[in-house]
């Protein structure tokens, strides 16, 4: 969580801009949100990833945006992207890592489909008829760069961290199996040793 935190950070160019450490739109936050709520237990799963979100945006907001503490469509994202949660949560009734993929990939369409319907139906410049809803979803505004490539950015950067995360659960899985292997066959062999030792004679 730490990591992610941090990875939402800011630095600030020799021009004076500000540059994300990771690319806008390429974010870990879709794999986490899934992730944490997928592997972490009752009610952590529920809370730690969605805390971590809004901490980190409320913060950007105040000292790096200069932004409101809380702007007007922050409480419409943070609960989109709680879609992730709860999709998690669902499927980890029956655990797997193709499930974790699967769910995640369908977390960030459902994602981009949910955003971009909200900028549609609350931003005037769109055409509120079908027309402009399809073109909130795909070339989006003149001026600004469309929509599919947030899109595209966003399924790409969810599939990379998603794998990210699952590859060190999988290690960390197989080196908790590892040690409980070697404390059984510990065990076995201190049993054996005490079996081996010759009875105290009658005397």
């Amino acid at each position: 969580m730490l990591v992610f935190a941090a990875s939402r950070w800011h630095t600030v160019d020799q021009e004076g801009n500000l540059q994300p450490l990771l690319p806008y739109n390429f974010s870990a936050a879709h794999a986490l949100l899934f992730c944490a709520a997928f592997w972490l237990p009752g009610w952590l799963g529920w809370v730690l990833p969605m805390t971590t979100i809004i901490v980190t945006d409320l913060l950007l907001n105040s000292f790096v945006y200069n932004e409101p503490l809380l702007l007007q469509g922050s409480i419409p994202i943070w609960m989109t992207l709680g879609i992730f949660v709860v999709l998690a949560k669902w499927l980890a009734k029956r655990r797997s890592y193709g499930r974790v993929f699967l769910g995640t990939l369908i977390g960030a369409l459902l994602f981009y489909l949910v955003s971009n319907t909200i900028a549609w139906f609350g931003n005037p410049a769109y055409l509120k008829s079908i027309a402009g809803w399809i073109q909130a979803l795909t070339v989006g505004l003149p001026g600004f760069p469309p929509t599919w490539v947030f899109g595209l950015k966003s399924l790409l950067g969810t599939g990379l961290f998603t794998g990210l995360f699952a590859g060190a659960m999988k290690v960390s899985d197989a080196w908790d199996a590892s040690e409980q292997e070697l404390e059984t066959e510990e065990e076995e062999d201190e049993g054996e040793s005490q079996s081996k030792d010759p009875a105290p004679e009658a005397v």
